[in-house]
């Protein structure tokens, strides 16, 4: 008979604090029994130190690890080397082209597998309404549930066909939650009518299209369970409706449990035992070694006492070790590279996504034949948080490089991700000398400084055209007479087809 030490080392999934593997992870690993890795930017120097990693532990423990990431693409990304860097979703979704899904999806199958990765925790499902979503915004396909349905099945069918395992989020849909789960709990008041509408869908076509797990949110529904628990602890959410009423076979993966949300309802050793009871088969403690033997000592307290039944334990166990065992080898397809159909399927979608949102005056490409100045967040201060790609964090020669390509040369200013009052005030000055200023503006309606940069530019600029960075919400604080375009995210594919359009309508 399996321990029971090893039955709860199956429900868990552990993050590691840096790239080299320490005397202390292994310990923790031996200790709990973990059965998952999940790696972030922390973990990645290289691809041959990710390799290193990898094999270290799983060396070290005697065992095989279920290793997963969040490579949703766009602004979400934790394995930058040896990948193609694509759009954010709803960059994708606005393309129109569902062949695009699947070929991204086969593309990053190729290369995470190269990097000895199982299980990406992608793509996102959430469907956006007219309601602000502080969190999903661009990472969603979009407002439609049947592209969210069709494209985010076209993609899993994609990773699924190369050897990848992937995870739909984040059940039962959070496309209109009105806080960051990150930070706080928030409560979306949806029937089960409208989530059965608009939010389900494209779960329900998931599950058709046979993928390995679901993840399921935060949030709290009280139309969907009156117990106002986070759909996280609701057993009605998870183990009644995703596997009693849909059927759902795979794995039933948590969020992170060190989240803003969950801190907020209990102690996290609490959570994870809630989390259990409500009917998750892995849960996802990723950032410190103290909540994750908290995690594991609490679940093992409960199962001794019974709060968790010996059959969900090994019901749990058997289905992680399933998904585990759909692979042997710790990595496949020979050295990490980027895959060469990767890039010039980045720019396909890129480039047809690009989207007016504003029209601008009618000779604003003949401006651009006379003196131009370019305004320009510094994203290498992101660096330390995010995937910046090298080229986008060396703003000034890739400006330069990009707007020569097709045939201007800029006067470029760097201002800060939150510009100060001396850099708007620079950027003002540039703009009232300039023939045509093209202002790159990162989310103005959310940052104070970045919309007194907009508002300060607007009063002076001749001829204005503004790129918009992040989520399209900043297009309602355009000025009349403004170019305003968008292509849904700032990774460089973006960035170089935003530009392209803004020479050659």
């Amino acid at each position: 008979m399996t321990d029971l030490e090893d039955l709860i080392g199956e429900r868990l999934m552990f993050g590691l604090p840096g790239p080299t593997l320490r005397d202390e992870d292994v310990r923790l690993f031996k200790d709990t029994r973990a059965a998952g890795l999940i790696l972030y930017r922390r973990n990645f120097q290289s691809p041959a130190g990710l390799l290193r990693l990898l094999e270290s532990l799983e060396g070290a423990l005697g065992r095989r690890l279920l290793v997963a990431t969040d490579h949703e693409g766009g602004r979400v990304v934790m394995l930058g080397g040896a990948t193609t860097i694509f759009p954010d979703n709803l960059a994708v979704g606005t393309a129109g082209e569902e062949a695009f899904a699947h070929r991204q999806g086969r593309v990053e199958a190729r290369e995470l597998r190269r990097l000895g990765v199982d299980l990406n925790l992608a793509p996102v499902l959430d469907v956006l309404t007219e309601r602000y979503s502080p969190n999903i915004g661009i990472r969603s396909y979009g407002k439609d549930p049947a592209i969210v349905a069709r494209y985010g099945a076209a993609r899993i069918r994609g990773m699924k066909r190369d050897g990848l395992s992937a995870c739909a989020k984040h059940f039962p849909g959070k496309g209109h939650a009105p806080l960051d789960a990150h930070l706080a709990l928030p409560i979306i008041e949806s029937t089960w009518a409208e989530m059965h509408m608009t939010h389900l869908p494209p779960f329900l076509e998931a599950i058709a299209a046979g993928v390995d797990c679901v993840m399921t949110s935060h949030p709290v529904y009280p139309n969907l369970d009156p117990a106002r628990v986070p759909a996280t602890f609701s057993r009605l959410i998870v183990e009644d409706y995703l596997r009693g009423e849909l059927r759902f076979r795979g794995v039933i993966v948590s969020d992170d449990l060190e989240m803003g949300a969950i801190a907020q309802s209990c102690p996290l050793g609490e959570a994870a035992v809630r989390a259990a009871q409500a009917g998750h088969d892995l849960l996802l403690i990723c950032h410190t070694e103290a909540a994750q033997r908290a995690a594991a000592a609490a679940l093992f307290e409960a199962a001794r006492a019974a709060r968790l039944p010996r059959h969900g334990l090994e019901a749990a166990a058997e289905r992680v070790r399933r998904l585990r065992d759909q692979r042997s080898a710790r990595s496949q397809g020979g050295t990490p590279v980027r895959d060469l159909d990767g890039p010039p399927l980045a720019m396909a979608i890129a480039s047809r996504a690009v989207t007016p949102v504003s029209a601008g005056p009618a000779d604003f490409r003949r401006a651009l034949n006379g003196s131009v100045s370019v305004v320009f967040p510094r994203f290498s201060e992101l660096a330390p948080r995010i995937t910046i790609e090298p080229e986008v964090a060396d703003e000034r020669p890739y400006l330069v490089g990009a707007f020569a390509s097709v045939g201007i040369v800029p006067s470029v200013l760097l201002v800060g991700i939150e510009p100060t009052a001396a850099e708007i005030a620079a950027a003002a000055e540039r703009a009232a000398t300039a023939d045509a200023t093209v202002l790159f503006l990162y989310d103005a309606h959310l940052l104070a400084s970045n919309r007194a940069l907009l508002e300060g530019v607007q009063a002076r600029a001749r001829a204005l055209a503004v790129v918009l960075l992040r989520d399209p919400y900043d297009a309602a604080l355009l000025a009349p007479g403004v170019l305003g375009i968008t292509a849904y995210g700032f990774r460089k594919c973006q960035l170089d087809a935003a530009i392209a359009r803004l020479a050659h309508p």
